[in-house]
Order: C-alpha cells, then sequence, then structure tokens
C-alpha cells in the first residue's frame, strides 16, 4: 500500500509539475504575442526607411539606426531576409514552454524574456512558485532513479559481489549512463539539427545541465535553419529529466 501510495503521489507530482509549465507557457504567449508583433512591425518599418534613405543619412540619424537594431536583435527581433521571418513567433508554443523551462529550473539563457509589464510581473510570480516546485519534483525523479540503484544493488549482493564493489559499480554505472543519454547523444542530435560541431553540442549541453546558461548557444534561434515543431518543448523536457540525473548522482 506504501509503495502504491508513494507511486501515485509521484505521478500527481509529475503530471501537476507539467500542467504548470503548459499553463506558464500559455500566459507567457497570451501576454508577449502582440507586443512582439508591434515590435516586428516597426522593425520592419525601421528597415524599409534605412533601406530607401541610406544614402542620404547623417552620421548621428545612422549612429541612432545601429543602436535600434542592436535593441530590437536583443529583443529577439531579426530584421533581416524576408518578410516571412517576421511572421514566426519568438512566444509560440514550443518557444514559450521552453523559456517557462528555463525558467523553473533557473537556467535563464537571457536570449528570451517577457517585456511587458504584465509578462514581467506574471514572470515573477511564476518562478516564486515553480523554481520550489521544480526541485520537488527533480527530488522525486532522482528517489525514484535510485530506487533502481537498490535493486540493482540488490541483485549483484544475491549474486556474491562485496558491498563496496556494490556501490562504486551502482555510481559508474549511472554516471555512464547518464553521460552517453544526457550528454554524448544529445550533442550528436544537435549537431545534426543545429549544424553545430559536436564539441558544441557537448559544449551547450554541459552549460545548459550545470544550469550555467551563459546564453551563447541557445537551440532553435537560427533564422537560416528550418526546425521542426516542438523542437524546443523535446530540449525543455530533455534539460528536465538531465537535471533529475544530476539530482540522483547527488543523492548517490
Amino acid at each position: 500500500k506504501a509503495m502504491c501510495s508513494g507511486k501515485l503521489q509521484t505521478a500527481l507530482l509529475v503530471a501537476g509539475y507539467f500542467v504548470y509549465l503548459l499553463v506558464g507557457a500559455a500566459v507567457f504567449q497570451a501576454l508577449e504575442r502582440t507586443a512582439e508583433k508591434q515590435e516586428k512591425m516597426a522593425a520592419a518599418q525601421m528597415k524599409e526607411a534605412f533601406l530607401q534613405n541610406f544614402t542620404q543619412l547623417t552620421v548621428e540619424e545612422m549612429k541612432q539606426f545601429m543602436e535600434n537594431l542592436i535593441e530590437a536583435i536583443q529583443n529577439g527581433v531579426y530584421p533581416v531576409g524576408n518578410e516571412s521571418q517576421f511572421e514566426e513567433s519568438n512566444w509560440d508554443f514550443s518557444n514559450s514552454f521552453f523559456f517557462a523551462g528555463t525558467v523553473v529550473s533557473t537556467i535563464g539563457y537571457g536570449t528570451l524574456h517577457p517585456k511587458t509589464a504584465g509578462g514581467q510581473i506574471f514572470c515573477v510570480f511564476f518562478a516564486l512558485f515553480g523554481i520550489p516546485l521544480n526541485i520537488v519534483f527533480l527530488h522525486r525523479v532522482g528517489k525514484m532513479l535510485s530506487l533502481l540503484c537498490k535493486k540493482l544493488g540488490k541483485f549483484l549482493h544475491e549474486k556474491g559481489m562485496r558491498k563496496k564493489k556494490i556501490k562504486f559499480l551502482t555510481l559508474l554505472f549511472f554516471l555512464a549512463t547518464g553521460i552517453l543519454v544526457f550528454l554524448c547523444l544529445p550533442s550528436v542530435f544537435f549537431q545534426i539539427t543545429e549544424g553545430w560541431s559536436y564539441s558544441e553540442g557537448i559544449y551547450f549541453a554541459f552549460i545548459t545541465l550545470s544550469t550555467i546558461g551563459f546564453g551563447d548557444y541557445v537551440v532553435g534561434k537560427q533564422s537560416d535553419r528550418k526546425y521542426f515543431s516542438y523542437y524546443r518543448v523535446l530540449v525543455a523536457i530533455w534539460i528536465l529529466f538531465g537535471l533529475a540525473w544530476i539530482a540522483l548522482l547527488f543523492n548517490l
């Protein structure tokens, strides 16, 4: 009964956690998408005005244009290429879910952030409750994985292996498996999808799962590449379970 109750609690926690992220993503999308559309229209007008008058611009006007361009890029608006790029939103559901995941996991790349007052206030409260929920989630998933360690240890003990050797082999097994599943294989995936080198993929995976999150490499941000739907959602899920693996290592 206790085991069934524990499994039910874990299932409810995992379901509640992902519902929290889904609701957060939907709210961020609703709050930020309209403002982003207006910003993209302003950037498109700025680009058009520059192309029509660039031969007659003064040094001061050129300086102002450069400042506006830098500000637009910092806000995730890239006024380059054709008009179809302005139709693509940084706040579609996939990106919003990815952003929600990076908030509660405290990675915070800084490449995507709320710019409206409503989005910023919501982000404060979302993080205030989401970060503790994330800690509880990681602890519970790490605990579940540690039960697998115990089962493995019990199996090896029944085979006549000594306890010290069992502890070493169990830690080695989960360390090697985690490095393969959460670092090595995803890096191949990033190499194919993002066009990075394998070393850049490893670097991104480590900087992300260690929650350092410099923001120099971020998935799904290259305007010249086509990404499949919900690509960033899958990456967000990889991040969450990768953090759970790290929590398991601390438990071990």
